[in-house]
């Protein structure tokens, strides 16, 4: 049998529910996986319409070989809350992987985690790690060291399988790729801002530039103390 492989995934409210599901879809294959969702007080989370219930206290879980933070509106509130900071410091001491999905990779540089340290983030919130002292990277996945991010929402598939492979191998991971049938074959290529066409990309951040002055005040917030 496998030896036993915590994954915890770190959760808040406001958390976007495919930063969370597809990476648990891969990762809760690995051989002896024990995939824990898990949030500050064990209490229930909603995650854009639906809700995350019978979740562990993030102080109950002793320890973890991989961390997951997805990303997440919720982000700007969560990387200043200091009882959830202080758990995702805690299990990412002794976590053999520490990772993210989207923004999630803020809430991991304001944890101090990824000083000098190359990391993706959603396109529209990238340079937010500069003031963290990490290094934004617009590549879907990166690894640096034992920290692997993904970039936005649906990177987060690439990334578990990324994962999957460096635990068990490329084989394994590919034999969970064809399971799931991941194959993408969108029918736009609008999915990053440089093939996006001009005018959707100018609309997508209009509605995102409401967003941007509450972040950017946390993430000076919490750059000041990480």
């Amino acid at each position: 049998m496998a030896e036993p492989f915590t994954i915890v995934f770190a959760l808040y409210p406001g958390v976007t529910l495919l930063d969370f599901t597809g990476p648990q879809q891969v990762l809760c294959r690995l051989p002896g996986a024990h995939t824990v969702a898990a949030s500050a007080a064990g209490e229930p989370i909603d995650a854009d319409g639906l809700t995350f219930a019978n979740l562990t206290r993030l102080a109950d879980i002793p320890a973890c070989d991989v961390i997951c933070v997805p990303g997440g509106f919720g982000c700007t509130d969560a990387m200043v809350d200091p009882v959830f900071m202080g758990e995702i410091k805690r299990l990412a001491a002794g976590a053999r992987y520490v990772t993210s999905v989207c923004t999630g990779s803020l809430i991991l540089a304001a944890a101090g985690l990824l000083k000098g340290r190359r990391a993706a983030c959603h396109w529209a919130w990238r340079d937010l790690l500069i003031p963290f002292g990490a290094l934004p990277d617009p590549g879907r996945v990166v690894r640096d060291g034992d920290i692997f991010t993904g970039g936005g929402v649906t990177a987060g598939i690439d990334f578990a399988l990324t994962l999957a492979s460096e635990i068990a191998g490329p084989e394994f991971a590919q034999a969970v790729q064809l399971t799931l049938e991941y194959a993408p074959a969108p029918p736009f290529d609008s999915g990053r801002p440089e093939t996006a066409p001009p005018e959707i990309l100018q609309t997508v951040k209009a509605r995102m530039a409401a967003a941007f002055a509450g972040r950017r005040t946390a993430v000076e917030r919490a750059a000041a103390v990480a």
